[in-house]
């Protein structure tokens, strides 16, 4: 067996398809196909059973992967060790994160870690959805809730905390708000509800209100209709210091913990490579969310 052809065999196992195995690797679908095929051959054996949605390994195709992603780490391993001489972190690492963490806190702690790392490329994909480590979406992800199935590793980052806010745009103009209970007269801002990926990120759901006036899918997006005065939503005390004028709304009535995790790969634990950014990045975030909530 050749490596080019077992890195096409993960390429299809986690991308389900030719094309989308090709469009990871900068190959073309048939040079793929061929590249399975002949592995098939080698080996005696079929690899994948193909249906409508896709590509999807036989019980042999089962067996091989451990094999190939034990072949990955070895030489990812090689390559970090030869690369690492000089004790910097090099290459490039991918992170998957909720937009909230990816605006608010990431920019400035990948922008510490690089600095210090600079032939260290950090690629940062910052989507309101759940990331699929196994297919390698991602090298690692942040998330608010541990997951509970695959071969992962969940770390603790840190607690952080959410209120009611709304900008003095908005409040200037609004009905006086005394208790939870004047909220029925508010423009509320929040998730599309059938877009909410998590449990933990229904927020208005625990103060029991089922309608906004303003969606999205976006924290970011949320966020700006709070800063311009479209209602009142709840906000990370992190965000708040990039935004004058916007303040917490009964933050002894009501507030909210949260955390995040960081989620990797289980067989990425014996790479030094990740376990570092992995160390300097938890750090990092601590840091930065104590930084910020401090200031609230």
């Amino acid at each position: 067996m050749q490596w080019d052809d077992l890195k096409i065999f993960l390429a299809v196992t986690r991308e389900e398809s030719l094309s989308g195995a090709g469009k990871r690797l900068l190959v073309d679908p048939a040079t793929a196909g061929r590249r399975i095929a002949r592995l098939e051959e080698q080996l005696g054996a079929t690899l994948f059973a193909k249906s409508p949605q896709g590509y999807a390994p036989t019980e042999a195709g089962q067996r091989l992967l451990r094999h190939a992603e034990l072949a990955e780490q070895a030489i990812l391993a090689a390559e970090e060790e030869i690369r690492g001489q000089a004790g910097q972190l090099s290459g490039q690492i991918r992170l998957g994160a909720p937009d909230g963490v990816a605006n608010f806190l990431l920019p400035q702690v990948c922008s510490r870690i690089v600095a210090e790392n600079p032939d260290l490329e950090v690629q940062i994909v910052a989507l309101p959805r759940l990331f699929n480590l196994t297919r390698r979406e991602a090298d690692l992800a942040i998330t608010v809730s541990p997951p509970t199935a695959g071969r992962l590793t969940v770390q603790k980052i840190s607690d952080y905390h959410l209120h009611l806010a709304a900008s003095d745009r908005y409040l200037a103009d609004a009905p006086p708000i005394r208790a939870l209970a004047d909220l029925r007269g508010h423009r509320m801002i929040g998730y599309i509800p059938d877009m909410i990926f998590d449990k933990e990120l229904d927020y208005l759901g625990e103060l029991g209100i089922d309608r906004v006036s303003l969606a999205s899918n976006s924290v970011s997006v949320q966020f700006n209709w709070i800063r311009q005065g479209g209602g009142l939503g709840i906000v990370h005390d992190f965000a708040l210091p990039s935004a004058d004028g916007v303040r917490k709304v009964l933050p002894e009535a009501f507030a909210l913990t949260r955390t995040f995790y960081l989620v990797r790969h289980a067989d990425d634990t014996r790479l030094e490579r990740m376990n570092r950014f992995s160390s300097a990045l938890t750090e990092g975030l601590r840091r930065e969310i104590a930084r910020l909530e401090g200031s609230t």
